[in-house]
């Protein structure tokens, strides 16, 4: 912050130049929330373009001989399994992400804007029914009778998802459907379309922002523990989480087979928290600020 000091009639007078914004919580989780989640996905969405060809196998979990991070416990190259590994996991919970947002919005502004009670109720009670049951365990449910491949699994982790984002967007949508501007706009005669995406859309986009960054971070705990548990993907399969499964048996004569790719795992989501909590804590600029 700049103090200019001009000479008045009065004496000097102290002017404050260009008064920055206060620092909030959520500007202070952006940039690194940023960092955190853009290195496994560069990695992810990058590293099958650098992994080149498959070379000959080598001894089971070893390091060095031609392997910067060694072998796994197929005798793989552990850094071309890390470049290959992290796009299955986070194309399914993006996709994943998008299903659960593709139902749960329509859901939640039927709700928030018909004010009909027993249209709420039969659109809400299932989804109450199925919040009682912990996602992990429906997850694996769902799996153990259909056998999902990548496409299925995240079919099933959206499903799971449904009844919390359908909740939130209920919730907010109802709050902001009930300010004056959207009374205004009903009486003249704005259809539901103009009213759920024109206003209420908007006036909630930020805590929608927040709570698909929770989603996606959800989305890839459930997906990567059902891969750990060798569900949606081939035992052999190229992925982070088949790889923790895979070679912490060897964790102590080679860690980087394992570590490296539960780290990329883990800053997905750590990444993920961040930027959620950087969407529901940025303060409104107002024109008074500006």
């Amino acid at each position: 912050m700049a103090v200019a000091v001009a000479r008045s009639r009065r004496g000097l007078k102290r002017i404050v130049v260009g008064r920055p914004y206060p620092r909030t919580p959520g500007a202070a989780r952006l940039v690194p929330g940023l960092l955190v989640l853009g290195v496994p996905l560069l990695i992810a969405l990058a590293g099958p373009l650098f992994a080149g060809e498959a070379g000959p196998r080598g001894t089971s979990l070893t390091t060095g001989a031609g392997h910067p991070l060694g072998t796994d416990f197929t005798g793989r190259d552990v850094l071309r399994e890390i470049l290959l590994g992290g796009r299955s996991v986070v194309l399914v919970a993006v996709a994943a992400t998008a299903l659960t947002y593709a139902v749960a919005l329509p859901v939640g502004f039927v709700c928030a804007l018909t004010r009909r009670a027993w249209l709420e109720e039969v659109l809400m009670r299932p989804l109450d029914v199925l919040l009682s049951v912990p996602s992990l365990l429906a997850v694996l449910l769902v799996a153990a009778v259909v056998r999902p491949g990548p496409a299925g699994l995240a079919a099933v982790v959206a499903f799971v998802g449904i009844p919390d984002s359908a909740r939130i967007v209920r919730a907010a949508g109802a709050e902001a459907a009930a300010r004056p501007a959207v009374e205004a706009l009903r009486m003249q005669g704005e259809s539901w379309a103009r009213l759920a995406l024109g206003y209420v859309g908007r006036a909630i986009g930020r805590t929608l922002a927040a709570d698909v960054g929770v989603r996606l971070t959800g989305a890839v705990y459930l997906v990567a523990t059902a891969a750990f548990l060798g569900v949606g993907v081939a035992p052999d399969a190229a992925d982070w989480a088949v790889m923790v499964d895979r070679n912490r048996t060897g964790l102590s004569v080679q860690p980087w087979a394992t570590v490296v790719p539960a780290l990329l795992i883990v800053a997905l989501t750590m990444g993920g928290n961040l930027l959620a909590d950087a969407a529901l804590t940025r303060p409104h600029r107002t024109g008074k600020n500006r």
